[in-house]
């Protein structure tokens, strides 16, 4: 089962979350039929919606996370709500490029690097929330760490991955975000950074050992306390209802054009990829209930 585990460690002043997501990185990947480049690069940014969205206190919030380095992907975006379940997509899934010089998927250069990272925290506003910050490296990780420091001001590190099996079936996935409070030691950030510099793979930990061994290993010396656990998933709010309010809010004029067509209007979720179709009758009826 996917989840995010959460922990704080040196009195208070390291908060740590991890998160295993093989499932849902699976899920998107079979929805939008990604390449092993594009799945990487959706899982990583999935994970990570995931974990700041289920931070948040407000119980309808949503957190937003839109990725464009003028790469070959386009863009990517992942949506979670405040419980962690998220949904996303990227412009271009099938886009693959070669291997790194190392052997590992070349996420960076598909996402590409001139470009930003946008966050937008909806919490039921008149308008949300929206930081923005250049992108680092098109990692995602490096990018999310910037922004977390630049745009809301919290040392943070993490750490993003997703391991493809050689069928293109994710056989890992998930991440960690680890953050200091206000008034933290400077021996902690040291202790903190030997610890991740050293650490093994974050995917081969957490197929191999899971998160209890990520834990261990980003705050090795230190004591550190679980102070929750929750269920996270792929999981898209979209139905017929909400594309029928959406069309409801469409000019008259742009009705009357997709009704002159005289064809079934399709609508296709771009998260899950549902199709909702719409008879000219049905259009009608709408266009006649807006202008009751």
């Amino acid at each position: 089962m996917d989840k995010i585990i959460r922990a704080t460690a040196a009195e208070g002043f390291i908060k740590m979350a991890v998160i295993t997501a093989r499932d849902t990185v699976q899920r998107a990947r079979e929805i939008h039929g990604c390449s092993p480049t594009a799945a990487a690069a959706l899982g990583r940014t999935l994970c990570a919606a995931s974990l700041l969205g289920e931070s948040m206190k407000e119980e309808k919030a949503s957190l937003t996370i839109r990725i464009n380095g003028g790469g070959p992907l386009g863009s990517v975006v992942a949506v979670s709500d405040s419980e962690g379940y998220v949904r996303g997509y990227v412009d271009n899934p099938q886009v693959h490029l070669p291997l790194r010089a190392d052997g590992k998927l070349d996420v960076g250069g598909a996402v590409g690097r001139d470009g930003t990272l946008t966050v937008s925290r909806d919490i039921g506003l008149k308008e949300p929330y929206i930081g923005s910050t250049a992108l680092v490296s098109g990692e995602i990780a490096e990018d999310l760490t910037a922004y977390l420091l630049s745009s809301e001001q919290v040392p943070s590190a993490c750490a993003l991955g997703v391991l493809v099996d050689r069928d293109r079936s994710i056989k890992a996935a998930g991440g960690f975000l680890v953050q200091l409070m206000p008034g933290a030691d400077e021996k902690l950030i040291d202790s903190l950074e030997e610890n991740i510099f050293l650490m093994d793979q974050l995917t081969t930990v957490l197929d191999e050992d899971g998160t209890d061994a990520v834990f261990a290993q980003v705050l090795k010396g230190m004591e550190y306390h679980i102070v929750g656990e929750a269920p996270v998933g792929y999981r898209c709010p979209c139905s017929r209802e909400r594309v029928e309010a959406a069309l409801s809010c469409l000019e008259e004029e742009e009705l009357e054009e997709i009704e002159a067509a005289k064809e079934d209007l399709r609508v296709s979720c771009q998260f899950c990829l549902k199709e909702y179709r719409f008879s000219p009758a049905e259009l009608r009826a709408l266009r006649g209930e807006k202008m009751r």
